[in-house]
């Protein structure tokens, strides 16, 4: 049984081989669901230090204005929806790949933010903003690398040609938003049903 240090460990192997990384994440076990959450959690911290201690040459954000809940939501709630629709579409197209699969996958995936982003916050203290260009050149690419390697996850999780990884990834993005605008809608409604029944609440109250 391996220890939770490798597995967390192997996240870096994943970023570098991802080819045979991620198979051997699903087909051999390298990886497991408590590294997976540690790392989404690492990237949720990534994010929250960043915004809160980012140089002042590169920081735009009001740090006196810091929501934890939302910082936390505006990651947690992409990647969640990634992985719910990834699942939902590949069950309906021959995926390979289970939720658990999927959502540990996607998460190794994160790594790069992590490595990445985190070095850059001390790194943003030490250079001008004429070296600027440097600082958000590293930055996009964690970004791009990211996406490389959530693509990669998809073909090789779901035995997937990349033809077909493109436009799986096309719907999972169209499902993504369906399930947003449901959501809202789904929230318009429940404050409007609570609405009503608190003004005929009122009106009893007042009446009575």
């Amino acid at each position: 049984m391996r220890s939770y240090l490798a597995e967390l460990k192997y996240s870096l192997h994943v970023v570098v081989r991802p080819f045979d990384g991620f198979w051997d994440l699903q087909r051999e076990q390298r990886g497991s669901l408590r590294a997976a959450l540690t790392i989404v959690l690492l990237t949720i911290a990534t994010y929250i230090f960043r915004r809160q201690y980012t140089g002042f040459l590169f920081n735009y954000n009001q740090i006196t204005r810091l929501n934890i809940v939302l910082e936390v939501i505006s990651v947690l709630l992409p990647f969640l929806l990634w992985c719910v629709a990834n699942w939902c579409l590949t069950t309906l197209a021959d995926g390979e790949g289970t939720f658990i699969e999927i959502f540990n996958a996607t998460a190794y995936a994160l790594t790069p933010i992590v490595l990445i982003n985190l070095p850059l916050i001390p790194i943003s203290y030490l250079i001008t903003s004429e070296e600027g260009a440097f600082y958000y050149f590293f930055l996009t690419i964690s970004l791009i690398w990211t996406v490389c390697l959530i693509i990669l996850s998809t073909m090789i999780t779901h035995q997937y040609s990349m033809k077909k990884t493109f436009l799986t990834i096309t719907g999972i993005l169209i499902g993504m938003a369906v399930m947003v605008f449901i959501g809202l809608l789904f929230t318009s409604v429940i404050q409007q049903i609570f609405g009503f029944f608190y003004v005929i609440y009122r009106e009893i109250v007042f009446r009575f």
